[in-house]
């Protein structure tokens, strides 16, 4: 296939960018900072000569935003609407114009759009899109907010010739170095990695190499639009979550936290306890649905496989 993949710099790009490159795919990355010769610069506002890589590209996949993984002020929940929304409709303009669009239009998006919820979890058909929730803070609304927008950014693009597809992921769960795998193998190590605020709350996750094999599946099927969740069928508590992690990399004992203390650490850190508290339970009901078979469907393998590539590549 010939790929192109916008904003394709951040981990997930960087993700995807490997295993299409790996797989003999033709990819082109845009991106503000291009280094290398298949990258091509844009700002991810405005329409210009980046435009001319999708002309006759079979896929194109948007992962533009502000990165999440930043203290929720007024400024940067700003920053994270305006810069999915606006990627999103540059993209739909770039689209529409094509001689020859590409076939598909990947939109990423994420489970968050989905509410806060322990007692039934989420599919496409009959999950509980979010908003302002009695019992969580107001601004948990605003995430839920920014990612209907982004959908509805892809959804009014005017691109009758591309099949449009909002992937509605969870957490991408990778080896690679300061995504957010690293950062909870981070706690699990030190032993900080315990139930956070009692740890029942749900966490959504995806192995990376599920990630990337879904993209193509979807890629290839022709009959799929529309969101689609990118989540592991087996959700589960932070509690349960963080103890098999701890026992992948062999570290039984995990301090808890309560929520007033999560909250310190995550302004040390800079991020926001959205991230650990809201209940993210997330299934794949179109994939499974479409016959999409997962490798690593339970989180202890998968835990145990990512911690394997993570001591490998130390040594290496």
């Amino acid at each position: 296939m010939r790929c192109v993949i916008a904003g394709g710099t951040g981990q997930v790009g960087r993700i995807l960018d490997r295993a299409l490159t790996s797989a003999g795919h033709e990819v082109t990355v845009l991106t503000r900072s291009p280094a290398r010769d298949r990258e091509v610069y844009w700002d991810a506002v405005t329409t210009g000569p980046w435009t001319r890589v999708l002309h006759g590209s079979d896929v194109v996949i948007n992962l533009a935003g502000r990165s999440v993984s930043c203290r929720y002020t007024d400024t940067n929940l700003r920053a994270m609407m305006d810069s999915r929304v606006r990627s999103a409709e540059v993209i739909g303009e770039a689209v529409a114009a094509c001689a020859r669009p590409p076939a598909v239009w990947l939109q990423m998006s994420t489970a968050t759009v989905y509410a806060h919820r322990y007692d039934a979890p989420h599919d496409e058909a009959t999950g509980v899109i979010g908003g302002r929730e009695d019992g969580v803070p107001g601004y948990w609304a605003y995430s839920v907010l920014i990612a209907r927008n982004w959908e509805r950014a892809q959804e009014a693009a005017d691109t009758p010739h591309t099949r449009k597809v909002a992937l509605r992921s969870a957490m991408v769960m990778s080896p690679d170095r300061g995504g957010v795998f690293d950062w909870l193998l981070w706690m699990a190590r030190l032993g900080v990695g315990g139930p956070v605020a009692g740890g029942a709350q749900y966490v959504s996750w995806i192995h990376d190499r599920d990630f990337v094999r879904a993209v193509e599946f979807l890629a290839a099927r022709e009959d799929l639009s529309g969101p689609v969740n990118l989540a592991a069928p087996e959700p589960l508590p932070q509690r349960e979550f963080m103890r098999e992690l701890r026992g992948a990399w062999g570290r039984r004992p995990g301090l808890p936290a309560t929520a007033w203390m999560a909250e310190l650490g995550a302004f040390a850190l800079r991020t926001d306890t959205e991230l650990l508290l809201k209940s993210r339970r997330v299934v794949p009901g179109r994939l499974r649905e479409a016959g999409f078979d997962f490798r690593h469907p339970r989180w202890p393998q998968a835990a145990g496989d990512l911690v394997r590539r993570v001591r490998a590549a130390r040594r290496a």
